[in-house]
């Protein structure tokens, strides 16, 4: 068969088909019963077909991508923000728990519940399970042999075809993933250390202009206590001079009762004195002048 002609046929069935297209599905395009054995091709004319096709992608907005259940036409990751818009409802968001899960079971399965609640060291909600297993990302693959026989669950093709990945293998290594958390860490307080610093700068500026303002309002009031001239400011000093040589030049009188007490005050203080003064004088005149002896005889007359 014509290679142009198998390229239109295989673009034709991969964008009429709501799923992924196997090489198998499209071999299955030419039975025996309708085409020659000439005109059917093989699996390795329908790959290089396929090869043309992607190369042929590699300028437009679409491209030729190959996952787990086949080869689908997709619009370019890179264009998603354009095309995104043609949708007015917004992508679903999912919890952290549930991305948690769903990575356990995608890099240790198959796993049992107990063993994903024992890593994360919480308890599995059951909605979270019954949302993967809705989705078709997960599914139970046996059971455990042990007590009890818990289910052990693993993901799916529409697990791989969902997050684009053709196998396994291409999940990202669990290095580079304990690289990317420590990376969103160090933006995520970088980012708090830069708004922590814009909220000081903030601060400081708007303590800078209060201060401005009250500077500003300070001078206004000392200028408006200031004279209009220099003859008002002579004035008020000459003013303020004969106020104080007034004060000290006139010294009022004391009052009557004030003049009596201070005199009262003052014989009292020349008595007391004068009291003190007293004996030490008495003392002075017995040690200069001894007393007389008198005779008991002699205090009396003789009488002849």
């Amino acid at each position: 068969m014509d290679i142009v002609k198998l390229q239109q046929i295989l673009e034709g069935a991969i964008l009429a088909s709501h799923k992924p297209v196997t090489v198998e599905k499209m071999l299955a395009l030419f039975p025996e019963e309708v085409f020659r054995e000439e005109d059917r091709p093989d699996g390795n004319q329908v790959r290089d077909a396929l090869v043309a096709i992607s190369e042929s992608c590699e300028d437009r907005g679409f491209e030729l991508k190959k996952v787990a259940s086949g080869y689908r036409f997709q619009v370019k990751q890179a264009l998603a923000p354009w095309v995104g818009r043609l949708w007015e409802e917004k992508p679903q968001r999912y919890t952290r728990a549930l991305l948690e899960t769903l990575a356990l079971i995608a890099y240790r399965q198959p796993i049992t519940r107990g063993e994903i609640e024992e890593i994360r060291g919480v308890a599995v909600s059951s909605n979270i399970i019954r949302t993967l297993q809705e989705r078709e990302w997960v599914r139970v693959v046996g059971h455990r042999d042990v007590p009890g026989r818990p289910a052990m669950f693993a993901t799916t093709r529409q697990f791989l075809d969902y997050f684009n990945l053709e196998n396994l293998n291409e999940l990202p290594p669990l290095a580079e993933i304990r690289n990317l958390e420590e990376a969103a860490q160090t933006l995520a307080e970088e980012a708090n250390n830069i708004s922590v610093e814009e909220a000081e700068e903030a601060e400081v500026d708007e303590s800078e202009h209060q201060t401005a303002e009250e500077l500003f309002a300070e001078l206004d009031e000392l200028e408006a206590d200031l004279p209009d001239n220099f003859a008002d400011m002579i004035k008020k000093q000459k003013v303020e001079e004969l106020g104080s040589i007034t004060t000290e030049t006139e010294q009022p009188e004391p009052a009557p009762e004030e003049a009596e007490s201070s005199f009262e005050a003052t014989s009292e203080a020349a008595s007391k004195k004068q009291n003190d003064d007293e004996p030490e004088a008495i003392s002075a005149h017995e040690e200069s002048e001894p007393e007389p002896e008198l005779n008991e005889t002699s205090s009396e007359p003789t009488r002849h």
